[in-house]
């Protein structure tokens, strides 16, 4: 484990880049791959850490040996608070200081040549701790139910940004957010109306959702075939109908 230490990123461009993977890996861990990961934070062992990498993997291990480390370290022992809390709370909780360790990696790299750009993209993305407990989702349908009542100008531009962040991360613990009884209900109350362009159905909070940015309409990712893992690497979603459309003249 040398949490990308031997990569050294000199632009913004490029701080970014190493941001945007490691945080890709560390949503991994915390959502997708989230079974793995518990059993890998056993309480019995050493101080545990989780590390992302720019090539969108992540790791539990042991805290660097050398002092001060080559890049900041994650908070320490995230293993030994998992028997002691409920798991959503828990995986939230790593969510946070998972959060707290990219921002430190980016702006230990960027502090040689200043910031203002890449914080800003950085600062477009929902943070992990939103993806993970589905803040982010909320937020977004809220902004594309007030964008229904707006210009169609204000509507496209709303739709699309909800195809980056719920296309990509509604599905964001699913399985663990079960107990929210509450918060799902008021979910399916705001876009319970919904429906998919390719079955028909109603949306259901528990299901992963993508919108075209061309015709703005809303499928099921399992109806267009594009899981939450795929939908991340999509800048703009074409459903099925629209990429078959031709231009027109």
């Amino acid at each position: 484990m040398d949490g990308g230490a031997s990569y050294n990123p000199r632009t913004v461009e490029e701080v970014f880049r190493d941001f945007k993977g490691r945080r890709a890996g560390m949503i991994k861990a915390l959502t997708t791959d989230v079974e793995e990961f518990y059993q890998q934070c056993d309480p019995e062992k050493e101080n545990l850490c989780l590390y992302g990498f720019p090539s969108e993997q992540w790791e539990v291990n042991l805290p660097a040996e050398e002092v001060p480390p080559e890049l900041p370290e994650p908070a320490l022992g995230i293993n030994f608070a998992r028997d002691g809390m409920q798991e959503k709370d828990w995986l939230s909780l790593v969510a946070v200081h998972s959060d707290a360790w990219l921002l430190s990696v980016a702006f230990y790299f960027g502090s040689r040549f200043g910031f203002d750009k890449a914080d800003s993209m950085i600062n477009d993305l929902p943070t992990i701790f939103e993806v993970v407990t589905g803040t982010a989702k909320k937020q977004v349908k809220e902004k594309s139910s007030v964008s229904n009542h707006s210009s169609n100008k204000t509507k496209s531009n709303s739709k699309q940004r909800g195809s980056e962040s719920q296309g990509k991360y509604s599905k964001a613990m699913q399985a663990k957010d079960e107990d929210d009884e509450g918060l799902d209900e008021e979910d399916e109350e705001d876009h319970g109306e919904t429906l998919c362009g390719a079955c028909g159905e109603n949306y259901a909070s528990d299901e992963f959702w993508i919108c075209c940015d061309i015709c703005e309409k809303w499928f099921h990712g399992k109806c267009v075939k594009i899981t939450p893992a795929r939908a991340e690497h999509i800048k703009q979603y074409k459903c099925p109908s629209c990429s078959n459309k031709r231009a027109r003249p």
